[in-house]
């Protein structure tokens, strides 16, 4: 299957600046490298809506979230057509909130096939509008793909307004929820709220700890995610790098959060799952070069990544 890379330079459902350069620094690392990664694969580029940052934000419990719905409707719209194209799109994204369009995407283009994702990640990001401390959407995209509100754990009252816009984040692609709760396996997360966690615990979502990884044997571990999603029919894996240990690698990401996984752990984890050729999208998210304390590492650790699923991909 042919990959086909689309990028998605968007950083507006984050907190911190920076990350819509992430995907530049990806290209960087592979220059640096010599490697013409960048030249060999077809790509598309996903219009973004980062002027709207200038904008005084008048919502507090949904940063920018009209335009974070436009801009997931963008990387849905351009997910669905290469799925139906028969391209495997690696999609290259500023924040995490872009990974509501692209399983919103997948849905849209196989709306009765049930869809699996892995969560590569330090966060949960299960919150809402109703439950978010911060009100960037990087931390919501899988409660607006499961269709959550958590109004159990509700702590914000927002407006009639915001909640019609989060109502049109979670009707992308098709108007229902994406995802089963069973058909969603966290690895790594590490940094999460009560009211994410409670989420996790009512809905029994999967979830694999760094240190039960390690305990346990990372293939043992692997093979229980895969068990777990044995009645889907397509993968997607979600990459956000600040999975993996910021201190053993970089703080170059807008949420770094230590004792997370190494990059060979990464490539182990990516390997499994891609043997069980069920996995037809990947999306990398969250390098941020601005805040990168150790040069441009973050990015070229993703990039090694990238390089390396990409050979395990038939074509």
């Amino acid at each position: 299957m042919k990959i086909k890379l689309i990028k998605n330079r968007s950083d507006i459902g984050a907190g911190t600046r920076g990350s819509d350069m992430g995907v530049d620094a990806i290209e960087i690392a592979a220059i640096n490298q010599n490697n013409d990664y960048f030249n060999r694969h077809l790509f598309q580029d996903v219009e973004t809506h980062n002027e709207t940052i200038y904008n005084k934000n008048t919502n507090t419990f949904a940063k920018r979230i009209e335009h974070v719905v436009e801009q997931c409707q963008r990387v849905a719209d351009a997910v669905c057509e290469n799925l139906e194209q028969g391209f495997f799109p690696i999609v290259l994204s500023g924040d995490h909130s872009s990974a509501l369009g692209t399983i919103s995407g997948i849905k849209k283009a196989f709306p009765h096939q049930q869809i699996g994702v892995i969560w590569l990640d330090a966060h949960a990001d299960l919150h809402s509008p109703f439950t978010s401390p911060s009100g960037n959407i990087h931390g919501m995209p899988l409660a607006a793909a499961l269709g959550f509100d958590n109004l159990d754990c509700k702590i914000n009252e927002p407006g009639d307004i915001t909640i019609g816009h989060w109502n049109n984040l979670k009707n992308i692609g098709i108007p229902a929820a994406k995802i089963v709760p069973a058909h969603l396996v966290y690895i790594g997360v590490r940094d999460y709220e009560a009211a994410e966690q409670y989420a996790i615990e009512q809905n029994k979502i999967k979830h694999i700890k760094v240190d039960e990884l390690r305990f346990l044997g990372l293939a043992t571990c692997i093979q229980e995610a895969i068990d777990q999603l044995a009645n889907c029919d397509f993968i997607y894996i979600s990459f956000d790098v600040d999975s993996m240990d910021c201190d053993k690698i970089s703080y170059g990401t807008g949420t770094p959060v230590p004792q997370g996984l190494l990059p060979e752990e990464i490539l182990q984890i990516f390997d499994l799952f891609l043997a069980t050729n069920k996995v037809g999208c990947i999306e990398f998210t969250e390098v941020n070069p601005l805040l990168d304390n150790k040069g441009n590492k973050m990015a070229e650790t993703a990039f090694q990544v990238l390089d390396h699923i990409s050979n395990k991909i038939p074509n």
